[in-house]
């Protein structure tokens, strides 16, 4: 069928959601055909609204735990959510998400032999003992606490990627997606960005967890996007996993107190208790990118965090 259409058939999964979106937006972009399909559990007709009129955009209600049975070529499985406030809000359907979304995203790889890239995460290396993070580290997660919804979930839709690509030759690629920000991020999905832009508007005290001495790398959502069409498009022989991400790293206190000198913000940082399980450090080495889809970041913490600042500005004088 593909004599028919010279354009690729991109199944989107979870493409109403903050990354899926501007995923959409690049692949139109690109001159592809555009299926997006979203239970809006996280998601919102919001954040693709601009693009229903392209005729070469579809959009679809689905819930990825069940089967899909579409024709594509292509398939990148971003469907899950991905902020502890929301997957800890029903941590059996995340689960769920993650486990029986791979087996059937893969499932229709497996029959109209498409390509598939999962969306993968940091967190399956949980809180590591390793530093920066390299893709041969196994990790070190506790199996049992209140992110392992979460974190389990996403280690075991990889096991079930390289499971079917081994046993039934599906072409496939594994991204670990490090920290994200930047316009469309869920306004209440209590990110550390989101919530220190959103408290440093409002002039809310700023909470930061613990001394603040816990490490992060913030990638813009452009960068990361451009990582994921890079795997998609490298040679089928190399699956990943790959980390995708910023090796710049801050701790939450630096990030906050950007945060207030971008908003000139009067707001003052609190502390409160770490909650469990959360990682004190977390930095890609990106090395694997770099060498493998001649990828790195590009765009800066500070510009980034303006862009953010702009869209949630936008955002709240739009709602009002």
């Amino acid at each position: 069928m593909r004599t028919y259409n010279t354009r690729k058939r991109i199944l989107v999964t979870g493409g109403a959601g903050f990354l899926g979106s501007h995923l959409c937006e690049r692949l139109l972009a690109e001159g592809n055909d555009v299926l997006c399909a979203d239970n809006f559990f996280t998601g919102t007709k919001d954040n693709i609204a601009h693009l229903l009129p392209d005729p070469h955009f579809e959009l679809m209600r689905h819930d990825v735990t069940f089967p899909l049975f579409v024709e594509v070529d292509e398939i990148y499985n971003l469907a899950c959510p991905a902020s502890p406030i929301h997957y800890q809000h029903d941590p059996v359907q995340t689960t769920k998400t993650s486990v029986h979304g791979a087996i059937n995203m893969l499932g229709l790889a497996k029959r109209v032999k498409a390509k598939i890239l999962q969306a993968s995460t940091s967190e399956v290396y949980g809180d590591p003992k390793v530093h920066p993070q390299t893709e041969d580290y196994w990790g070190n997660v506790n199996p049992i606490g209140t992110r392992s919804c979460y974190d389990e979930g996403k280690r075991c839709a990889e096991t079930l990627f390289f499971d079917y690509h081994r046993q039934y030759k599906v072409k496939i690629k594994v991204a670990r997606i490090f920290n994200t920000y930047g316009p469309r991020m869920h306004p209440n999905d209590g990110r550390v960005v989101s919530n220190f832009i959103l408290q440093a508007l409002r002039g809310d005290p700023i909470t930061v967890y613990g001394e603040g001495s816990q490490t992060r790398s913030f990638c813009y959502v452009d960068d990361l996007i451009d990582g994921l069409v890079r795997l998609m498009n490298s040679p089928d022989d190399f699956t990943g996993p790959v980390n995708l991400g910023n090796p710049q790293e801050f701790t939450i206190l630096e990030l906050a107190r950007k945060v207030i000198d971008l908003t000139d913000s009067k707001s003052e940082i609190v502390k409160k208790p770490l909650p469990s399980d959360d990682p004190l450090q977390r930095k890609p080495n990106i090395s694997l990118a770099k060498s493998k889809l001649g990828w790195e970041p590009g765009i800066k913490l500070d510009l980034g965090l303006i862009k953010a600042i702009d869209y949630f500005v936008g955002a709240s004088r739009g709602s009002s």
